[in-house]
């Protein structure tokens, strides 16, 4: 499976292994984060604006948050093209 993931990519190991620490580290702080605004805003936990606020940081603070981790690690470049081709799909960024 991970043979798989470095030839799609076209990385080598390390970066590989570098690439999935963002992921991981990204999507650990990004749910963290989620849950200190809406603690932060007191926002009780059932309402409509709770989970719209919440998901709202979970979609768009991820994408902000994957290129802020992505830079310590080296990854940048790689996780800028990751993010240019999701922004294409959603129809954001022209082709």
């Amino acid at each position: 499976m991970l043979d798989n993931l470095k030839k799609r990519w076209k990385v080598s190991g390390t970066q590989l292994f570098l690439i999935l620490c963002v992921f991981a580290i990204t999507g650990t702080l990004t749910a963290y984060l989620s849950r200190q605004v809406t603690t932060w805003l007191e926002i009780e936990k059932y309402s409509f604006l709770f989970w719209a606020l919440k998901l709202i940081v979970l979609l768009f603070g991820y994408q902000v948050i994957i290129l802020l981790v992505s830079i310590p690690f080296g990854q940048f470049s790689f996780f800028w093209n990751y993010e240019k081709k999701i922004l294409k799909r959603m129809g954001i960024m022209k082709k």
